[in-house]
């Protein structure tokens, strides 16, 4: 179980949570600290996407993907993309 002790935000994960309603930002807040508690939570991906680990969590009974990367050494996790699964991987190698 690795604990992180620092939590970075990508402009396009910040960009995404200015869109969430007051209660959908409760929902990923504590997927978040979920994250910190145990980083290796998150399922990691394999190929092109091998930099990347995906939680699923349910934000307002709807299933929402969070894309994050973890460095172990510095215990640093960074939280790279929100959404749904439509689209998510497409995305998420665009901006790679």
């Amino acid at each position: 179980m690795a604990k992180a002790t620092r939590v970075l935000q990508t402009p396009t994960f910040k960009k995404a949570v200015k869109k969430l309603k007051a209660n959908q930002k409760k929902d990923l807040d504590a997927a978040i600290k979920d994250l910190m508690a145990d980083a290796t939570l998150g399922e990691q991906k394999k190929g092109d996407l091998s930099f990347l680990r995906v939680h699923r969590f349910k934000m307002n009974k709807r299933l929402t993907l969070l894309g994050y990367s973890f460095d172990d050494g510095a215990l640093v996790l960074e939280l790279m993309a929100l959404g749904s699964h439509e689209n998510f991987y497409r995305d998420v190698k665009r901006r790679k």
